[in-house]
């Protein structure tokens, strides 16, 4: 505990900020944006594959486009990218509040997860992997809380507001918001670290004792083995979020019901997170994502099965627990198997991915649902891909782990 408190406390402004960004991330997130699913639908008279059709389609632009966007943290320094991310973050949440058609939505939903669940999320945690090392769990822990607090708070606090206000100036709210955090964002970061010195200082190694390419992380077996396992929380958590006004519908519960079971999710998630960070420092992720998708598998099933608010409560418990240990095991996984001089241009590539798996999920489900097959059936197919998914990383990780170097011991405490 003493230990866990002098690290707080010698990393409090880096940790604040890493929070803040992921927090800052959650409206361009899809358990944010979903919240207005009915009004947007209603105001452009789309169907539940258009609509599915539109964000894949935003989503899917936003993830090719981090490809090469994410590589910008390793030439700029947080500080610096800050100043631009966030403001095209604002005029991203302004445009869907005066968005005039449906014709503008797949560039609205485009901005906003190039710039929320993209770069805001993807700034925080290549800043995490980078600054720290042998407490990068506990770091990628605290940051990533950010997220969670998010995914409980801010469905259930604009679902209310809908209430009382357009679904318009709540977007309006949100740009607001976003510009208030820039400020103290930079008030934090006055005395940051400039991550090209720390990387030619000391960076950290990963497999076979050295530093990897983005190229050479492509042409390397292992990434193709545990992409199934990295693409399956944001596929299958953005489908649970963005299809939660059909989740209850089909549970018999008024949404408002539903989204006031997320603390449930947020609680497990949090738990697990700092759980998993815990242990990640001691035990490494090679011992550790094999079992990442377990829980949510299990969820995915009693989701599909409940008829009751304590089982879908179950069923958000269980996924939460994923969705937490995803917030530190994967990301974590890129600088201890690649090492973390070229982390930002890795995790570019793996962000991409993990939007492209956010992308595909709503039109998939939407489709699914327009043909005719039930959300409860999709449900348990998302499960049995869960299943398979680990089987093959387990695979992969088992193998490769006589691979890695021995892990470097150097932290940034002080600026």
């Amino acid at each position: 505990m003493t230990s866990t408190l002098t690290f707080l406390r010698e990393n409090a402004a880096w940790l604040a900020a890493g929070f803040l960004l992921t927090l800052t991330s959650s409206f361009g997130q899809t358990f944010f944006i979903s919240v207005f699913a009915g009004e947007i639908r209603g105001a452009f008279g789309l169907s539940h594959g258009d609509w599915g059709a539109i964000y894949s389609a935003g989503t899917l632009a936003s993830a090719i486009t981090m490809i090469w966007a994410g590589t910008l943290t390793d030439r700029f320094r947080v500080r610096e990218l800050i100043q631009v991310v966030l403001p095209f973050f604002a005029l991203a949440c302004l445009a869907m509040a005066v968005a005039p058609g449906a014709w503008a939505l797949p560039f609205v939903i485009f901005a906003l997860r190039l710039a929320g669940q993209g770069m805001t999320t993807h700034i925080a945690i290549v800043a995490m992997g980078r600054w720290f090392v042998a407490t990068r769990g506990r770091a990628l822990s605290v940051a990533s809380l950010g997220i969670t607090l998010g995914e409980s708070l801010m469905p259930l606090s604009f679902v209310a507001l809908l209430g009382v206000a357009g679904w318009r100036s709540l977007w309006l709210l949100a740009a607001m918001l976003i510009l208030c955090v820039v400020p103290v964002l930079l008030s934090l970061l006055r005395l940051e670290r400039t991550p090209q010195a720390d990387l030619d200082a000391s960076p950290s190694v990963g497999m076979e004792g050295r530093a990897w390419q983005r190229g050479e992380v492509l042409r390397h077996w292992l990434f193709w083995l545990i992409l199934p396992l990295v693409l399956a929380p944001p596929f299958l958590v953005t489908s649970l979020f963005f299809q939660q006004v059909l989740l209850a519908e089909i549970k018999g519960i008024a949404h408002l019901s539903l989204v006031a079971l997320f603390p449930v999710f947020t609680v497990c998630a949090v738990t697990t997170m700092m759980v998993s960070g815990v242990a990640l420092d001691r035990l490494g992720t090679f011992r550790l994502l094999t079992f990442l998708l377990l829980p949510m598998a299990c969820g995915l099933l009693t989701l599909s099965l409940a008829h009751s608010l304590l089982g879908v409560a179950l069923g958000m418990a269980l996924v939460g627990m994923t969705s937490g240990a995803n917030a530190t095991l994967p990301n974590a996984f890129w600088a201890e198997a690649y090492g973390t001089r070229y982390l930002g241009s890795i995790k570019a590539m793996a962000t991409s991915a993990m939007v492209f798996g956010s992308a595909i999920g709503p039109v998939v489900t939407g489709v699914a649902v327009d043909a005719g097959i039930g959300f409860e059936t999709q449900l348990q197919m998302m499960a049995g891909y869960c299943l398979v998914a680990t089987l093959l990383a387990a695979i992969g990780l088992r193998r490769a782990g006589r691979l890695l170097a021995p892990a470097g011991q150097v932290d940034v405490v002080g600026a």
